[in-house]
């Protein structure tokens, strides 16, 4: 599997858009990994500072260390 590729293929790509000491990111992620980032982030800083959402990913950098997110 290339490295821009999904960690899991068979999940939909997601938008994850985060705001973080006033600069806007937005990644690609899978499902799963950007769910599981919003618990974490949600927990350490603002709540409503990332938003996940269907939408096209292309163009868009994978989410740094996504398989972090994935398992113990």
């Amino acid at each position: 599997m290339s490295s821009n590729g999904s960690p899991l293929p068979s999940e939909p790509d997601v938008v994850l858009s985060v705001f973080l000491h006033g600069a806007h990111f937005q990644f690609a992620a899978c499902l799963t990994a950007a769910l599981l980032f919003v618990q974490e982030h949600q927990a350490r800083h603002y709540v409503d500072a990332v938003t996940v959402r269907l939408a096209d990913t292309a163009g868009l950098p994978r989410l740094p260390c996504e398989r972090l997110y994935l398992g113990p």
